[in-house]
């Protein structure tokens, strides 16, 4: 299915081919009978603009499609050469059409017979050149078309060249011979004037030069984003219709993967409200913040190296650190491989903390990802249920619920859900169900490991 913009942009291509081809005839031939340069003139600058918006026409079908393997940013700059292109056929009209009107003048070339058909012609003309240098601008400014924009200054150009002609068909008709050739030249110096903007515009794009004021749009809408800390550096090209930005932004270090990926599709979206048709490249740099915990320091030198760690503590002891960490390595592995990883990991640490930290390091074998276990028969539960509200009664822990066990090679894994008062603060349940799960463990030494959720009452 084509795509809504590009037919938009092609339809309004086509319907200006038959105007300008419609104009174009009408001009040219009552520009002959009655031996008018500047009508003959802005003729064929009509019939350079026809050529020019059959060549658009063709342009728009191809500067929509997709990216490929050999044009990776798509094919929007088709448009910027056609429109140098077209531009430049301009510049050769408007070239020969000085060089005959001062011919014209030197020899004091006869003036045109003047009747009321070349006005009828050119009022016709003028109306329907408003109307369609309108639609193309409006079209040209929607879709950001380089090669619409040039068509619509084609046409308003020829609006304006009209104005010329009949401006010097008036001079001839009042006797001054000399007007024709004045309004030729007229309509070369609008050709020539009109074109340079459009020159401009054309060769900035292909010279990849950032249109103005989008690299700060783009940088604000990619500050909104939660997350971001800084921007080191944007840039901004355009390609066709589409704004290509590389962005290099600064992300927090303690941020996981997951999370950064989060940050640049909500900064892709960021950038597409404000600047419409975009494709943004992010680069993210992680960097340390002010506000980052001791904690979080340890947990970003164990990601690093690649190394999984947990139940970290770090005390301060009249300002000096120490840390007491759980790493977790193969259970297969030698002691002396694991410990010279436990001794690399302190000494990252110290050179991060300094050298009078304290680091003891807890080595413990690596869960194993996918251990494989079965559920305990069902009496099995209710014994295990039942020494757990024993453990919990007369205590701040209470309701002891969803009792699950499962057999392992490795022991019984014991989950179960419990309730506390909601005034309780996390430390006094942490501690009251540790000692249920202690209980448990020293009544039942087959249990491995307990795992409890505690709730408040009648959450669900």
């Amino acid at each position: 299915m084509a795509h809504p913009v590009h037919n938009v942009k092609a339809r309004v291509a086509a319907i200006s081919i038959f105007a300008s081809a419609a104009m174009a005839a009408a001009k040219l031939a009552v520009g002959i009978t009655i031996g008018s340069l500047a009508l003959i003139s802005d003729a064929l600058h009509s019939v350079i603009d026809m050529v020019a918006t059959i060549i658009t026409w063709a342009v728009v079908r191809v500067s929509d499609q997709p990216a490929d393997a050999e044009h990776h940013y798509g094919h929007g700059k088709f448009e910027s050469l056609s429109a140098l292109g077209i531009t430049a056929l301009l510049y050769v009209l408007a070239g020969g059409i000085l060089v005959e009107a001062w011919s014209r003048l030197r020899e004091g070339a006869p003036p045109p017979t003047i009747s009321a058909i070349p006005f009828i012609v050119l009022v016709v003309e003028i109306a329907v050149n408003f109307w369609r240098a309108r639609a193309l601008h409006r079209t040209a400014r929607e879709t950001r078309s380089q090669a619409l924009a040039a068509d619509a200054l084609h046409f308003a150009s020829d609006m304006f060249g009209s104005f010329a002609v009949i401006a010097g068909l008036i001079l001839a008709g009042l006797g001054f011979w000399w007007g024709d050739a004045a309004a030729a030249i007229a309509v070369a110096l609008i050709i020539g004037l009109l074109g340079v903007r459009m020159t401009r515009s054309t060769v900035e794009t292909l010279l990849d030069r950032a249109p103005e004021g989008v690299s700060e749009k783009a940088d604000a809408a990619i500050r909104t984003v939660p997350g971001v800390v800084d921007i080191e550096r944007v840039r901004v090209r355009m390609v066709g219709s589409t704004h290509f930005i590389d962005a290099i932004v600064q992300v927090p270090r303690t941020y996981p993967i997951d999370r950064v990926e989060q940050i640049k599709r909500m900064a892709q979206q960021a950038v597409t409200r404000a600047l419409g048709d975009s494709d943004l490249t992010f680069t993210a740099v992680p960097v340390a913040r002010n506000n980052e915990s001791v904690r979080e320091r340890i947990m970003v030198i164990a990601r690093n190296s690649g190394l999984a760690i947990h139940h970290v503590t770090v005390h301060d002891l009249g300002g000096r650190l120490t840390v007491s960490i759980d790493l977790e390595v193969d259970g297969d592995m030698p002691l002396t491989a694991a410990h010279d990883i436990a001794h690399g990991l302190e000494r990252n640490i110290r050179d991060e903390f300094g050298e009078d930290v304290e680091v003891d390091t807890h080595i413990e074998p690596l869960e194993p990802e996918l251990p494989l276990g079965t559920d305990a028969a069902p009496d099995r539960v209710e014994t295990i249920k039942a020494a757990l509200s024993r453990f919990a009664a007369d205590g701040a822990i209470h309701d002891v619920h969803n009792v699950r066990v499962r057999n392992t090679d490795a022991g019984e894994i014991v989950n179960f859900h419990c309730r506390a008062a909601p005034s309780m603060s996390v430390i006094k349940v942490h501690q009251n169900v540790d000692e249920i799960e202690r209980a448990l463990r020293r009544a039942f030494p087959t249990v491995k490991r307990v795992i409890s959720h505690a709730e408040p009452p009648h959450a669900r």
